[in-house]
């Protein structure tokens, strides 16, 4: 056995290269990123943290301002086309109508005018007609222009009632024949003696007398049954 004592036999070389490559490897520390703030860079941290949540509620009021505007614009929108919209047909609507009352009242008072007209000339020939003037020889053909004269008169009178309601009026649809009436109602009861008349209103007035009885008699039931 060699007495010569060899170091380099109780090294490992791949255990030595792993570690040099390993130490190589490592991440140098920085010693400000070990180190803690100072007071004055928190103090300097916390006044830029409010100064942007300042800028932020700015900026947020900014946007609520602006929201509020456009809703403003969008109701005013909706205002107008909803508006626009409900006058286009009420006043399409109301032309319509007006137009169609124009026309009726127009047509109306062409034919109030022509009414007029035939009127007017229908009472000047009636009162051409001069009865004064006839004699024995043409009293017949007189007469018979005449009653030609007032029976187209009569048709014009009926032609213009049935066009114009306005001539329609109880005072007009009477007429003379209202007094006419009158005087035969006077005259048939005038000629009755007063029995004949009580008879008559008795005869005329039994049913509501009657309706009037059975009535009181109903209420009088129900009185007493309670």
């Amino acid at each position: 056995m060699s007495s010569d004592y060899d170091a380099t036999e109780f090294i490992d070389g791949d255990f030595e290269g792993r570690k040099s490559s390993t130490s190589s490897y490592a991440p140098a520390v920085s010693p400000a990123a070990a180190r803690a703030p100072s007071r004055e860079e928190v103090d300097s941290r916390v006044t830029e943290t409010q100064q942007r949540l300042v800028e932020l509620k700015r900026a947020q009021e900014n946007l609520e301002r602006e929201r509020s505007a456009l809703e403003e614009t969008r109701r005013r929108q909706l205002e107008f086309q909803t508006g626009r919209q409900e006058m286009v047909q009420n006043l399409t609507r109301g032309l319509g109508l007006l137009e169609e009352a124009e026309f009726a009242l127009r047509r109306e008072s062409e034919q109030m005018a022509k009414a007029m007209v035939d009127l007017r000339t229908a009472l000047s020939k009636v009162q051409a007609v001069k009865d004064e003037g006839w004699t024995t020889e043409n009293f017949h053909v007189e007469l018979t222009r005449a009653l030609t004269t007032i029976e187209n008169a009569r048709m014009e009178w009926n032609t213009a009632r049935l066009k114009l309601p306005v001539l329609s009026e109880t005072g007009a649809q009477a007429g003379p024949h209202a007094g006419e009436a009158d005087a035969g109602a006077r005259t048939v009861l005038g000629a009755r003696s007063f029995s004949e008349l009580c008879r008559l209103g008795l005869a005329l007035t039994w049913p509501i007398a009657a309706s009037l009885i059975i009535i009181t008699g109903l209420l009088l039931l129900i009185y007493l049954r309670r």
